[in-house]
């Protein structure tokens, strides 16, 4: 899923957070050489509309000393000599505009840490940067560094201005004591300082190969271009992270909730099973698969299953090793006091009996209806089931004027 092989699998997931114009996708291109909008209406419209990845390797020159000894490529760049590897880092963009915060919930649910940058053009905080620093927090991204972008096109007094703003915006959060790092994205300064920082800061997180396999899906393909002959057509390709296990080519795998069937009137889902044909992992074939980084599976599934993101959210495993999947999802919910992402920070009133929500557990997006509330234990009747395990976070999101906004979150009930 990189258009540059790396020396090694990635195994950290680090995300890109903020407000749609604070150059988020321009700071990956910076780290990766990738510009991760790639869809035909990104592009037109400049924006990240799907959440994007991109894979990079991070090094340190022996022979230098400083943050310029740190830099994304094998040859040091300041004195032409031989890196040594550190480790390989796949980044996941999200989109910042407020009509898509939805799809940017579905990302952090991947993310081992963040990046959250903020421009310093701009007064802080924008509404979506308010949204996304309440999201990490909802997911348990606990490990941030912040970035203070576009500092080439502002004045030195502006840049003192926006640091204090920025240090503001996070006081009496869990991340006051984040590192601010300013950078010119456009122009890749100060990027050597940032992957130093990121490397003290965000370690990679301790893994347990031996646990079942889990993968949470976040994108799916059908790789096979108009015409191709019926003999040469490839099975469906699922993008996403393995967060649990270890997959390999030939595992027998089973995907839910799976697909959509309606049967004596009634709606339901039912499982996909498929057999693991190819795995892609830091831009290279390889035969096993294993936790952190963005892998893509090849698998025996009709590609009609797979083509325009039709598996995004579902959960992959070892058949009969999965959670359980919830149609009527309990939770324990705890709201926020007023709405994150507006300009005028309404306030959140408490959730209403019948009253549509949107709900985001890992990369699982589901609307559904409140049908029981009891204290602050709610039940809501899912259109489409989640896959998740008892205890985890779920997001939720309320309609408020023109878009679905984060209110709160809420713990699955056992």
């Amino acid at each position: 899923m990189s258009q540059t092989p790396l020396p090694r699998q990635p195994e950290l997931n680090l995300g890109t957070l903020g407000h749609v114009d604070n150059g988020k996708s321009t700071l990956v291109q910076s780290l990766t050489g990738v510009w991760t909008p790639r869809h035909s209406e990104e592009l037109r419209r400049g924006i990240t509309i799907k959440v994007g990845y991109a894979d990079a390797a991070f090094y340190k020159c022996p022979n230098c000393s400083g943050p310029g000894c740190y830099c994304v490529k094998g040859k040091c760049p300041n004195c032409d000599g031989n890196a040594e590897f550190l480790r390989a880092v796949s980044f996941v963009d999200c989109p910042g505009h407020h009509s898509l915060m939805i799809t940017m919930l579905s990302g952090a649910a991947l993310m081992d840490g963040a990046l959250l940058v903020l421009a310093a053009n701009a007064r802080c905080p924008q509404p979506q940067d308010r949204e996304h620093l309440a999201a990490t927090e909802i997911v348990g991204i606990n490990k941030v560094v912040v970035v203070q972008n576009k500092i080439d096109i502002v004045t030195r007094d502006r840049a003192v201005e926006s640091y204090k703003e920025i240090r503001a915006f996070t006081k009496g959060t869990k991340i006051e004591d984040a590192p601010i790092i300013p950078v010119s994205a456009a122009h890749s300064t100060n990027i050597d300082l940032l992957v130093k920082t990121v490397e003290e800061r965000i370690p990679t997180p301790k893994r347990d190969p031996a646990k079942p396999p889990k993968m949470f899906v976040v994108r799916s393909f059908d790789v096979n271009k108009p015409g191709t002959p019926y003999n040469k057509i490839l099975g469906g390709v699922i993008g996403g992270t393995i967060v649990e296990g270890e997959f390999s080519v030939g595992d027998e795998i089973e995907i839910v909730p799976g697909i959509h069937t309606e049967k004596g009137g009634k709606s339901s889902y039912e499982p996909l099973t498929t057999t693991i044909t190819s795995l892609q992992a830091g831009g290279r074939q390889v035969e096993n698969a294993r936790c952190g980084g963005l892998v893509g599976v090849g698998t025996l599934l009709d590609p009609s299953l797979t083509k325009a993101d039709g598996l995004v959210g579902d959960v992959i495993g070892e058949p009969g090793h999965l959670p359980p999947l919830w149609r009527t999802l309990p939770l324990d919910v705890t709201l926020f006091d007023k709405v994150v992402g507006t300009e005028d920070q309404v306030k959140v009133e408490k959730i209403k009996f019948h009253e549509p929500l949107v709900t985001n557990v890992n990369t699982s997006v589901s609307a559904g209806v409140v049908t029981s509330i009891k204290d602050s234990v709610i039940e809501i009747d899912l259109r489409r089931p989640v896959c998740a395990q008892p205890d985890e976070r779920v997001s939720i999101s309320r309609r408020v004027g023109e878009g679905w906004r984060l209110i709160g979150y809420g713990i699955i009930k056992k």
